[in-house]
Parts: C-alpha cells; structure tokens; sequence
C-alpha cells in the first residue's frame, strides 16, 4: 500500500529533527517584535548554528526556509527518509 505525501506539519518536525542531528538548532520567534527587518534564517551565535524561524509563517513557508537552508549542508552522513532527501536534493548548489 502506497503512502500519501507527508502532511506539512509532519513534514517540518521531521526537517527540525534532521536540523538538529547536523547540529543546528531551530527556535521559533516573533520577528515582528525585533524592531528592525528581520527574516528567517541561519545564523551563528556562541559557536552554536542556529535557524531562526518567524513563528508567525505559515507551516508551508516554514518548510521551504528550513529545507532551502538544509539542502545546502553537508548531508551525507545523515539518514533522511528518500522523499525528503529527494526534497532537499532540490536546493543543493
């Protein structure tokens, strides 16, 4: 029996677990608050990788920034189930 696609919010849970077993911490917060223009993204504080992700994006969007960010590690040594590696196979180079 044939699996549907993953439902979105499933999707990016499992796009935060790959995150975190490259080492690369996902925290959600308020951007709108920063008080300047701010975007998600990766950035590196205290020799920590770390994606800061609007919370106030929708889950398809948030997919896309974390799978964009991911597709350019290094992921060889990582297990990634075939169609999220296809996914991210997408936004290598």
């Amino acid at each position: 029996m044939k699996k549907g696609p993953m439902r979105p919010d499933n999707l990016y849970n499992e796009l935060k677990t790959i995150a975190e077993k490259l080492g690369i911490a996902v925290k959600e917060h308020n951007l709108r608050n920063a008080g300047i223009h701010v975007t998600s993204g990766l950035c590196r504080v205290k020799d920590q990788d770390l994606f800061v992700m609007d919370k106030r994006l929708p889950i398809r969007e948030k997919t896309e920034n974390l799978a964009e960010c991911l597709g350019r590690q290094n992921l060889d040594n990582v297990y990634i189930v075939p169609a999220i590696r296809e996914m991210l196979d997408k936004y290598k180079g």
